[in-house]
């Protein structure tokens, strides 16, 4: 029954969010600015930045993309293309963490368990970024630009929904174990 109720609130965040993604976009701008204005973000735009930009470089190639990393984004066939702190995917992050509450409620499921589904969204999340940005980098190589806009404001936060359903599916399947019982021997 948890799982059910974990993948009903996934899609409900769904559908939460196909209702209101013009006002997400419009929150997701002003909590930029006010993210910005303290400086709470710079040790994302000097450390991860410039690691994930090399990374993005690494998935497109293959697709015949010319590749720069810079250190505040990418040089793509010429083109230049800013990655900020904004781009890593902190929103699908919080989503994660939201779902993370709500998926691991209660204490039926082993701590190691638990932290193996940390781990692994996590790293998902990440990975799921690295893609998110790659094929807004082959939007704008091989594409109009408004598809890639269409796709940065508007599809990125259903992909994150997307994977999460994927990620709690394979969590409650493969990963989580229930606590074993310890069964006290009352004989003497």
């Amino acid at each position: 029954m948890k799982q059910k109720d974990l993948f009903k609130s996934i899609f409900l965040i769904l559908a939460l969010l196909l209702a209101v993604l013009p006002f997400v976009t419009a929150f997701n701008e002003a909590a930029t600015q006010v993210v910005e204005r303290f400086g709470l973000y710079t040790w994302m735009q000097d450390i991860i930045v410039p690691i994930q930009s090399q990374l993005v470089g690494v998935l497109v190639r293959p697709f015949g993309v010319q590749y720069v990393p810079l250190r505040d984004g990418m040089l793509v066939n010429g083109l230049r293309m800013q990655i900020i702190w904004n781009c890593l995917g902190w929103q699908s992050l919080l989503l994660f963490g939201i779902s993370l509450v709500l998926g691991l409620k209660g204490n039926s499921y082993s701590a190691f368990s638990k932290f193996q589904v940390i781990i692994l969204g996590v790293l998902g999340i990440f990975w799921m970024n690295l893609v998110r940005i790659s094929f807004l980098v082959l939007l704008a190589v091989y594409a109009q630009p408004v598809y890639m806009l269409i796709f940065h404001n508007f599809f990125a936060a259903i992909a994150t929904v997307v994977f999460l359903i994927g990620f709690w599916w394979f969590a409650y399947r493969f990963v989580l174990e229930e606590k074993e019982e310890v069964v006290e021997n009352t004989h003497r």
